[in-house]
């Protein structure tokens, strides 16, 4: 075990009327663009395109959730041939995702050149544009699998909560939860501190306060921005604290079952926090977690059960069930399959940071806790 944390936050976080100006930055340079055909159709590649007019551009639009091995690669073959002077993603999660792991390959071809990283977020969830983390999948092998390395953390993240009005209620509550479920497991985290308590514990506060009015109203752009802030807030407190076995639950689930990651995130929640608030140490910060976002919490005890609570609350409210089996799950190919989906938890990356230590078999009953 280490004798010492650090916490040092790597990007330039941009924010206020008129942030796209700071792609400017960029005038005459070779910018490479990932992004999804949605975002390629919708308006927001052209918005962003405006600011590059005196730029050469490569667009590669071909991120899917979940990115796969094989576009990335296609990816990466693109812009090394293009060989850019910077790479800005536009998106989700997955273009986010997409791009790192692209430019993770890229750098490794272009020897003695740094290429700048811009991430410009159009989802309030995954706060991948300060992360180290990237998710990728292997549909071959039946895999969804993190990569962790601080050089994929981008140097540039545009917070613009217009890119966000757009997104459906049932996008804003699961990429919501996935916030709430990132700054929950960062506080509770084996390498949480002051500092990332810090954060993630403002991201819970606006999280709370704000995902009800924009999923409401996906119109507030005040609470589309908190929501915006929010995650990037929970972002650089699990990047740098880690996060837990709701996670390694939900990357295992997802690489087997192709469940969407933040809903099933939301699904899991109550349960792990139950389970995980056996710990003595755990409960207390479930508990001040609690008394934070404004709950009764006469006891420690009293805190985490506030806290299932108001979790479970919020998933009746945006109509997120309770099993993997209203979920949609294919419940026989489930049995069939539960031990993977646990051992597949256990080696995951997040579950070593979790404040307690599963085995294998309790995470499988764990899982069949939620199959319904």
């Amino acid at each position: 075990m280490p004798r010492y944390q650090s916490f040092s936050p790597r990007t330039e976080i941009v924010f206020g009327p008129g942030l796209l100006e700071r792609l400017y930055a960029y005038r005459g340079q070779k910018v490479g663009i990932v992004t999804d055909a949605f975002m390629a159709s919708s308006g927001a590649l052209d918005r962003v395109k405006d600011y590059l007019s005196e730029s050469e551009v490569l667009v590669f639009d071909e991120a899917i959730p979940e990115p796969p091995v094989d576009t990335v690669s296609k990816g990466a073959r693109l812009f090394t041939d293009f060989c850019p002077d910077v790479v800005v993603a536009l998106g989700g999660g997955s273009p986010i995702d997409a791009a790192k792991a692209i430019l993770a390959i890229v750098r490794e071809t272009v020897h003695g050149r740094k290429i700048p990283f811009v991430a410009i977020p159009t989802t309030s969830g995954t706060g991948s544009e300060v992360t180290s983390f990237a998710v990728i999948s292997d549909p071959a092998q039946g895999r969804k699998f993190p990569l962790i390395s601080n050089e994929l953390v981008p140097d540039v993240a545009l917070l613009d909560p217009e890119f966000v009005r757009s997104a459906p209620a049932k996008v804003t509550a699961d990429t919501g939860m996935d916030v709430i479920t990132h700054a929950i497991e960062a506080v509770v985290s084996t390498g949480a501190s002051h500092f990332t308590d810090a954060f993630a514990e403002k991201a819970l506060e606006l999280a709370f306060e704000s995902l009800p009015r924009a999923y409401d109203n996906g119109d507030d752009i005040a609470a589309r921005d908190a929501m915006h802030q929010a995650s990037c807030l929970a972002g650089l407190a699990f990047s740098s604290a880690g996060l837990g076995i709701n996670h390694s639950l939900a990357h295992a689930l997802g690489g087997k079952l192709h469940v969407v990651h933040g809903r099933v995130n939301a699904v899991l929640m109550p349960m792990v926090i139950a389970w995980n608030a056996e710990e003595p140490d755990a409960a207390q910060r479930y508990a001040r977690i609690a008394r934070r976002i404004g709950l009764d919490v006469p006891s420690t005890r009293a805190g985490v059960r506030a806290l299932i609570r108001a979790i479970e609350a919020f998933n009746i409210r945006f109509s997120i069930p309770s099993t993997l089996r209203d979920l949609g799950v294919d419940m026989e190919q489930f049995g069939r399959i539960r031990s993977e989906i646990a051992a597949a938890a256990l080696a995951d990356a997040c579950t070593a940071s979790n404040p307690r230590k599963p085995s294998q078999p309790e995470l499988e009953n764990l899982l069949a806790r939620i199959g319904g």
